[in-house]
């Protein structure tokens, strides 16, 4: 199997508005990649992107499939038509290192886009299903029985007897990864942490100039290329703790508008908010969560 790193980005658009959202994102990826034969290494769900590492044989199939059903999924919970997201950006990574960073960039997406202070406190992402044991991580939530995975999961399909749902009805990362070979790369926890906590720079290049004849080294510029709503400094700043963390999410401020703003309006979906009225909408979710316009427009779809 080969290794690659594929990008989905809405640009604007917040491609998981809430928290059903995510979970159906990642249960969605794992039933395909386990359906493909494949093996997932890394995953990083954002609000307007995703990021995943995978070894495959058949990497175009597993993301059509996977987006196909959660374009599904998203156009009928929000009464929305068309294609979700640009086109996937799908990159073949060789070598040791190059792999190894990659997985390291997509474990560290929320820490780069100013959402998280370190890859563990993002519940998003697979950083906290690698070394748990050893690193103390314990789970808070206790399983769900087989009998109720269904209501999770895309209709029709059904888990692989190894993967584990908890009570939120998520699939636990640890069932799913490749976590053998993922820990095997990183040697030891102590070395996982390294990395974790490693900010970019020519250290990275350097280390995959190992890989002899593996091509280009892998960066924040690669891994990001298809992710619009940030520029790579504003990345490099989070990166070196300039963020306020406590900030309103997007998730968050979706939520605010779904379940709180539109219903008094009458509307079922932000997809159905005629414009002027989204105007409207726009100066009073400003003044409600004190955020930027760009961020509000985003959230209501404008």
């Amino acid at each position: 199997m080969k290794n690659y790193h594929f990008c989905i980005s809405g640009g604007n658009e917040i491609l998981f508005r809430s928290e059903e959202d995510y979970i159906r994102a990642f249960n969605t990826l794992a039933l395909t990649v386990a359906r493909s034969g494949g093996k997932l290494a890394a995953d990083a769900i954002m609000s307007t992107h995703i990021h995943v590492c995978v070894r495959t044989d058949d990497i175009r199939s597993i993301v059509s499939q996977f987006w196909r059903s959660y374009t599904r999924y998203f156009n009928y919970k929000y009464r929305r038509k068309g294609t979700l997201g640009g086109t996937p950006y799908i990159v073949e990574i060789e070598g040791f290192y190059h792999w190894l960073t990659a997985i390291c960039y997509v474990l560290r997406n929320p820490v780069h886009h100013g959402v998280a202070p370190t890859p563990f406190a993002y519940r998003h992402c697979s950083a906290n299903a690698v070394f748990r044991k050893e690193i103390g991580k314990y789970d808070a939530l206790e399983c769900l029985s087989r009998k109720s995975y269904y209501k999770f999961l895309p209709k029709g399909q059904t888990c692989p007897s190894e993967y584990v749902m908890d009570t939120s009805g998520l699939i636990k990362r640890e069932t799913v990864l490749d976590l053998p070979d993922i820990e095997h790369r990183f040697v030891t926890p102590r070395a996982f942490l390294f990395y974790m906590n490693r900010l970019s720079g020519e250290e990275w290049r350097r280390e995959q100039e190992k890989d002899h004849d593996a091509g280009l080294p892998v960066s924040l510029e690669m891994i990001e290329r298809n992710s619009t709503s940030q520029s790579i400094s504003e990345m490099l700043g989070h990166e070196h703790g300039r963020s306020d963390y406590r900030t309103v999410t997007d998730m968050e401020l979706c939520e605010f508008i779904d379940k709180q703003i539109l219903p008094k309006c009458g509307f079922a979906s932000v997809y159905e908010v005629p414009s002027d009225l989204k105007q409207m909408l726009l100066n009073h979710v400003m003044s409600e969560k004190s955020i930027k316009v760009s961020r509000a427009q985003r959230c209501l779809v404008m």
